[in-house]
């Protein structure tokens, strides 16, 4: 028994105060104690869809695989923005997008250089399909911002703004798609990572589970996921007002560390392995996704339940977005890595984190 034990993730214990998230909202404890059980108890969750995904891909094979980890990759952050969506609370749904894209690229890619250079000194990759996935994340950063730079001159244009917003997502998801069908055409899974879309976290294995637990698994922690994430919706609107603080600084710093956590912990990882092509690979990947997958889709997922989710960002947030994904594709594009690179972004995104703590919500009118 205590072999079995030993085999399990010390992270998936985490799964009881899950658990607990959800006894505590229907006992009415404070809501503050409520949303910080349920963002620890999200961390287990996400990793056990991480781990069911990575061993559904043992099965289907690399390519489908990648594909695999592209898709549910971020299912548990999209899975609370499709909750946050329902509770109406569109700002924090749209600092969430904004929030994962620079989390990636600034303190996991931030971590993983600095943390991989120290143990290992200068750390080189493929200077190739870091520069092709670079130059999809600048795209991606574009056709974000283009829908809030002409958002002005929409606005006094009935329904155009919802028009405009929902044929760049049209555009986006046709990329992405064909992103897909390049990493499908390509010989080898090392093409397929210059799609974009593989997020392997790890090399290939053997599995672990059968295909039956594999999927049991991976439905179980979806339902867990969605019945945890609600929990912390419900208590965001209580919290942000019993601490002072905004929805904004909830959906651009909380909640993306608390979706992604378990995978920025693999980037880390791999990266310390002197595995850096892998890290970036996790670190980049994730970015392009949330961009040309989770964002887009997003905006659909909104009108089905009646509410109009544009891709309308603030002047802060684009500032913010631009820079990052400048900052990621030159230190991307030399091919090699140093500590002093990642210390340079992990500065940046602390900087950026205390700015957007005293900045105050976003009105109506800049964010709709």
């Amino acid at each position: 028994m205590s072999g079995i034990l030993g085999s399990i993730p010390k992270i998936y214990y985490l799964i009881v105060v899950a658990v607990a998230a959800v006894i505590a909202r229907l006992a009415n404890a404070d809501p503050t104690l409520v949303f910080i059980l349920s963002a620890i108890g999200l961390i287990p969750l996400a990793k056990l869809i991480g781990d069911a995904t990575e061993e559904l891909a043992v099965f289907t094979g690399p390519r489908l695989g990648g594909l695999l980890n592209a898709t549910l990759g971020n299912a548990a952050e999209l899975i609370i923005t499709i909750f946050a969506i329902q509770a109406g609370l569109l700002d924090l749904v749209r600092a969430s997008i904004i929030g994962s894209i620079i989390g990636n690229l600034l303190i996991v890619l931030g971590l993983s250089v600095f943390l991989g250079g120290w143990k290992n000194g200068i750390q080189t990759f493929d200077r190739r399909t870091a520069s092709t996935n670079a130059t999809l994340l600048i795209l991606a950063v574009i056709a974000l911002a283009i829908p809030s730079l002409f958002d002005r001159e929409l606005v006094a244009v009935p329904n155009s703004e919802l028009l405009f917003s929902e044929g760049v997502a049209v555009v986006i998801i046709v990329l992405y798609g064909l992103s897909v069908f390049y990493s499908f055409r390509a010989p080898t899974v090392h093409a397929a990572e210059e799609a974009g879309v593989a997020r392997e976290a790890a090399p290939a294995h053997e599995a672990r589970w059968s295909l039956r637990t594999t999927v049991i698994l991976l439905i179980a922690a979806t339902i867990g996921t969605a019945i945890v994430s609600e929990t912390l919706v419900g208590a965001v609107e209580p919290v942000v007002e019993s601490l002072g603080l905004t929805e904004f600084f909830l959906g651009i710093i909380i909640i993306p560390l608390i979706g992604n956590i378990a995978e920025h912990l693999v980037a880390v990882q791999v990266a310390i392995k002197n595995k850096m092509e892998l890290s970036l690979a996790v670190s980049l990947g994730s970015s392009l996704q949330v961009a040309l997958f989770v964002a887009p889709v997003l905006v659909f997922i909104s009108l089905l339940f009646g509410q109009r989710l544009l891709l309308v960002f603030t002047d802060f947030e684009l500032i913010v977005l631009f820079g990052a994904s400048l900052i990621a594709a030159l230190i991307a594009l030399d091919g090699e890595t140093n500590w002093l690179e990642g210390a340079m972004l992990i500065a940046v995104y602390l900087i950026v984190a205390l700015a957007f703590f005293f900045l105050p919500a976003p009105t109506e009118a800049l964010a709709h």
